[in-house]
């Protein structure tokens, strides 16, 4: 698809982290169509030159940029390599991450270390340096963040990804506040489609059948590319009254998600709770709210399935 007037993001620059591959690739292809000069960040050189010439080939503009985003100078280097390339910087994907699923007790510290390094603090150290530009340029800028059903409902198995997205989901609200008085938007998304990362973990008879479903209906429900245009549309001036929130986004569908909410409460009558009185009363705040006092699968509450990166 070759660029065109009618675009959101012409004139625009973006960076896309973890673009080689999967829902980054996706999501800087579509940025590329849409108009914005994209830096297309990787740890593989291969994957990220490919994707810089099929923008080219398109007809857009794009450069690639190999580190580990995790790294403060490779993330500070982003930044500076936009600015020097396409002369402003507007937008920041964040979506560079990986899984080391294991359960807690079998988990070894790097499983762990590795994990939270690559998602939450590649999350903040591209973040800091994007803020610190729009900060000292005087220029509006719009973050995206990349979390996960398995941060937000929790997922078995997944204790150090499942925390890492849980804290780039707070991150994102958090950044949206303090940014908020320098015009810099803030979102994240909660993205489910079958990649390199998740097609392992379906059976091959779910696979299967997510292809004739495929098949039969046109539209590949999860593929990446349909992360991509929600994507793009936060990257744009058109979005710039949304901020703070986080969003699910899989095949057609666009899911809102409500923060943690207060749902029931007990109070002792202007005294301290004795300890042997909860036993009893702290079960009213289950029975009130409708929910099961013990563990519980949410993820299988979802309404698309579990496919989550």
């Amino acid at each position: 698809m070759k660029i065109h007037e009618r675009t959101i993001l012409n004139g625009r620059v973006v960076i896309v982290t973890g673009a080689g591959r999967g829902i980054g690739r996706a999501e800087a292809l579509e940025c590329g169509r849409q108009g914005a000069a994209v830096v297309v960040s990787d740890l593989d050189e291969a994957v990220a030159t490919e994707v810089v010439d099929q923008i080219r080939s398109e007809g857009g503009r794009a450069v690639a940029s190999v580190g580990d985003v995790s790294d403060t100078m490779v993330a500070d280097a982003l930044v500076t390599r936009a600015v020097a390339e396409f002369g402003q910087l507007d937008a920041l994907v964040n979506n560079a991450g990986f899984v080391s699923d294991r359960t807690v007790a079998k988990m070894s510290d790097d499983e762990w270390d590795s994990v939270l390094r690559v998602h939450l603090r590649g999350h903040f150290t591209c973040t800091r340096a994007a803020c610190r530009y729009w900060k000292e340029s005087e220029r509006t800028g719009r973050l995206v963040h990349t979390t996960s059903a398995s941060g937000i409902l929790g997922n078995f198995g997944q204790s150090n990804y499942g925390t890492a997205k849980a804290g780039i989901a707070a991150f994102s609200t958090i950044v949206a506040m303090e940014m908020a008085r320098y015009q810099v938007t803030s979102n994240a998304i909660a993205p489910s489609a079958i990649t390199r990362l998740t097609e392992d973990l379906l059976p091959d008879e779910e696979m299967r059948e997510h292809e004739r479903a495929a098949e039969e209906h046109g539209f590949d429900f999860f593929a990446p590319e349909n992360i991509a245009p929600l994507v793009a549309y936060l990257c744009s001036a058109d979005s710039g009254h949304i901020s703070g929130k986080v969003f699910g986004v899989q095949g057609d569908s666009i899911e809102l998600y409500q923060p943690f909410t207060s749902v029931a409460e007990i109070t002792a009558g202007n005294r301290r709770w004795r300890p042997s009185e909860l036993d009893g009363r702290i079960d009213d705040l289950f029975s009130d709210a409708c929910v099961q006092a013990g563990p519980e699968n949410m993820m299988a509450r979802m309404r698309y399935g579990i496919l989550s990166t």
